[in-house]
């Protein structure tokens, strides 16, 4: 059994170059931490300083998200921003294409073709790009593929209050995400004591996990959380507190939500939920930084597109700017 304790972003606002030549140096210092070669940390550099570069010439209210996702040895960058969006993607991926007269104009052509992975959202409201590279000879898995998730600290603090993992047991998958209460290292040693519970029984029942949870967390500020397991054809989920979760296709939804309480100090008698799980859909868990009126439908085109691409969206058109932001995304296979 694989269990993967869920990765986080650093947030890097591109409102001068300054800001550029820090993300250059901060995916340096992560490829160099994972013994990258220079041709692999130099085709990373180059990704990140491009994305960096086009916010800071062409966006308004540009950030870079960057993580390391460790568990598939590749680094990640997402390139986010308010407008005003690229008016033709197929002709700005062209080498030469240029809406500036200083530009050679192979800045997103390139881009794409050094990053193994790569995908572009973008309309007049803003665009969204995911960027991934491994080191040469590192192969992309299936998980992989299917799994995205954006965990953002809210300003200044210097970690977050949320925190996330996945175990896969055969054809099962089990996701769980706790949100610590208020934000900062307080909440984040709650949400990783919820980690690490889940860590010891991740394919125990998922009331008995959110009871070891609970005896975990005893003594911190306490969490919400909530657990789903994924399987063949249905979807299970337990949880205490306001963590929220959807399953969707482009037909349709259905939530998944906790009881109330908060793990730690004070639940209920914990109930298991279980219902039909949609084929072709995309499970997508949130924690209460994401505002809880964002429409599917308005989603749907995005699900056979990268996983990461998705959580990305959701999160950074429906943050409530003001608390810690988690979106975890899991397709199903046969949507891949």
């Amino acid at each position: 059994m694989e269990v993967i304790r869920g990765w986080g972003h650093k947030a890097f606002p591109i409102g001068d170059a300054s800001r550029v030549g820090e993300v250059r140096r901060h995916v340096a210092q992560l490829a160099a931490a994972q013994g990258w070669t220079d041709t692999d940390a130099g085709r990373l550099a180059i990704v990140a300083t491009e994305l960096a570069t086009n916010l800071l010439r062409h966006a308004r209210e540009g950030q870079m998200w960057v993580a390391l996702r460790a568990p598939f040895d590749e680094i990640e960058v997402i390139a986010v921003d308010r407008g005003p969006g690229i008016e033709n993607v197929t002709e700005a991926m062209r080498d030469g294409a240029s809406t500036r007269q200083d530009s050679a104009g192979t800045g997103l052509g390139a881009l794409a073709r050094l990053a193994d992975d790569f995908d572009l959202l973008s309309s007049p409201a803003g665009t969204i790009g995911v960027a991934r590279v491994r080191p040469v000879g590192a192969a992309r898995t299936v998980l992989s593929r299917k799994l995205g998730a954006v965990c953002l600290a809210v300003p200044p603090e210097p970690v977050s209050g949320d925190a996330w993992a996945l175990s896969e047991d055969g054809g099962q998958s089990t996701v769980i995400v706790a949100d610590g209460l208020g934000h900062g290292v307080l909440a984040a040693e709650a949400a990783q004591a919820a980690l690490g519970a889940f860590a010891e029984v991740p394919s125990e029942p998922l009331d008995r996990v959110l009871h070891r949870c609970h005896g975990a967390l005893q003594g911190t500020r306490g969490a919400a959380v909530l657990a789903v397991r994924t399987l063949a054809d249905a979807l299970q989920s337990c949880g205490a507190g306001n963590v929220a979760a959807r399953v969707f296709t482009g037909l349709g939804e259905r939530s998944l939500m906790g009881q109330h309480g908060t793990v730690g100090l004070q639940i209920p008698t914990l109930l298991v939920s279980s219902q039909e799980r949609p084929q072709h859909s995309a499970l997508v868990m949130y924690t209460d930084g994401i505002t809880t009126r964002w429409q599917t439908k308005d989603y749907a085109g995005l699900l056979a597109r990268d996983a990461t691409l998705l959580a990305a969206a959701i999160l950074w058109h429906n943050t409530r700017s003001r608390d810690d932001a988690t979106v975890i995304v899991l397709q199903a296979e046969e949507a891949l």
